[in-house]
């Protein structure tokens, strides 16, 4: 037994928090990541001095910066995800400290960087697991849906991270609750979050299985219609009266608010995990680097590239950061039909349609021109433009609309990381296909990721497609795998 350093009350070996007052009471070493008691001096493992692990603190008092307060009290609706390594005491005792380490350190980081793009903020890392709140500094309509998203990437990321480090049974499990807690001002430059709400999320995640994103019932009710949910039922959490309704977050199903959702039944997206984590990937290497980079996706028809870019707009719709999102098709009879792919992107970006009026539709370019263009710029630009939508005569050669639609995208790009995703590219047009091949080499200092989704047939009729690019990647679907197929028809039966 240990005793619980905060309220002195016994608590189980292996057990992180106190039942009674949900004290931390085992801290990690800064060195090697070993567990200790909340309270020794020095690791037992390596002798590293432990002054700087992480102090005991109630689990229910997460802090918020002050000046998000107002110097006053209030009560807020909040979600609280709390984040645990499962398997992590294995691996440090298998592993050397340094490599330990270096582990604790990228999961931490990186841990950062998704609760912080879904619009949340890490309240604190306590030993191998993660506090994070969303709605304590800004209310959103959308907080606990973030939340979810959060949670789901997380735990993925975790997979992703052990099996990069050679560990592929590390994983993680979440816990997210929402509800009314008291927000305002305590202790020094922090403040405080009091309510019942984070002591039950990290009891929630304390119940979970390897992977599992469990959250309370008013979590489930706020969030969905975007998220699909497995009742996992009526469960007893150690310190709290009576029981908790709990849910299994599986997968997003739409865009946020559920914006997008199918009236049918979605087929579970499977076989195409490693796919979907690189696109998520070079779009944000695209926005940290600031430099365009383009994934190329070749699979025979029915393969999966239509829903692959779904669940890359689902992702990207959760994202707090702006990014402006473009996507057009090639149709079947593009012969004749000079770059419809991109003129479609550029009505979509104007908010207008094929049919609209053309004074209307002038007047809705001029106003997205001034919006991302300076003057001089939308005099050589909207010409094109209007060229592009059949809404005036071409002024010049087809270069010089490429060289203008580069430009458009560019200057979009400075608003925030821009996606270009070409669909059919194997009956797109020539100028439509040199447009592409040429954007990565010509538009290299901006955050702007093309996505081209083709069939073979775009390898027989240009068989040095991207080979002779930078930053380029190319994607060769295969058919799903037998488990895959089996998991598929499973879920339709």
């Amino acid at each position: 037994m240990i005793t619980c350093p905060s309220c002195s009350a016994e608590v189980e070996e292996g057990h992180k928090f106190c039942g009674e007052c949900g004290a931390r009471v085992l801290v990690s070493c800064p060195s090697c990541a070993a567990p200790s008691p909340a309270g020794k001096r020095f690791c037992s493992e390596c002798g590293t001095a432990l002054s700087d692990a992480v102090a005991p603190q109630a689990a229910a008092t997460p802090s918020v910066p002050q000046s998000a307060l107002g110097g006053s009290t209030e009560h807020r609706l909040v979600s609280v995800l709390f984040l645990d390594l499962a398997g992590f005491t294995p691996f440090t005792e298998a592993n050397d400290a340094e490599d330990v380490r270096a582990f604790i350190s990228r999961y931490f980081d990186h841990s950062k960087e998704i609760v912080e793009r879904f619009g949340g903020v890490v309240d604190k890392f306590i030993g191998d697991a993660v506090m994070a709140i969303w709605g304590a500094e800004r209310a959103e309509e959308d907080d606990a849906e973030r939340a979810v998203r959060a949670g789901l990437e997380l735990v993925d990321m975790v997979s992703k991270l052990g099996a990069e480090a050679g560990h592929p049974e590390m994983a993680a499990r979440a816990g997210i609750m929402t509800g009314e807690a008291s927000v305002g001002p305590g202790g020094n430059d922090q403040g405080l979050i009091l309510g019942d709400i984070v002591n039950t999320a990290s009891r929630l995640q304390s119940i979970g299985e390897e992977g599992d994103v469990l959250v309370g019932q008013s979590t489930r009710d706020l969030t969905d219609r975007a998220v699909q949910y497995t009742e996992v039922g009526s469960r007893a959490l150690k310190g709290k009266e009576g029981t908790v309704v709990v849910h299994r977050a599986e997968r997003i199903l739409a865009e946020r608010g559920g914006a997008g959702r199918a009236d049918l039944i979605e087929a579970p997206f499977v076989g195409r995990d490693e796919e979907l984590r690189l696109l998520k990937d070079q779009l944000h290497a695209a926005g940290r680097e600031q430099r365009a980079r383009m994934v190329s996706i070749v699979g025979q028809a029915g393969i999966g590239k239509s829903r692959l870019i779904w669940e890359f707009l689902k992702y990207i719709d959760g994202l707090v950061e702006n990014i402006y999102w473009h996507h057009g098709r090639a149709p079947s009879y593009s012969d004749g039909v000079a770059m419809w792919s991109l003129a479609e992107m550029v009505r979509g970006r104007c908010g207008i349609s094929e049919t609209e009026d053309p004074e209307a539709a002038r007047a809705a370019v001029a106003e997205t021109l001034e919006t991302y263009l300076e003057p001089e710029q939308r005099a050589w630009v909207e010409p094109q433009i209007l060229a592009l939508l059949g809404l005036a005569d071409a002024p010049g050669e087809r270069s010089e609309m490429h060289a203008a639609l580069r430009h458009f995208f560019e200057r979009i790009a400075g608003h925030g990381t821009a996606v270009l995703v070409f669909e059919d590219l194997h009956w797109a047009d020539a100028a439509t296909t040199d447009f592409v091949e040429e954007f990565v080499e010509w538009s290299r200092d901006v955050p702007i990721l093309l996505v081209a989704l083709a069939r073979p047939d775009l390898l027989e009729s240009r068989p040095e497609w991207g080979t002779i690019q930078r930053s380029v990647i190319q994607l060769h679907l295969p058919p799903l795998s037998d488990p895959d197929m089996h998991s598929l028809v499973g879920s339709l039966v």
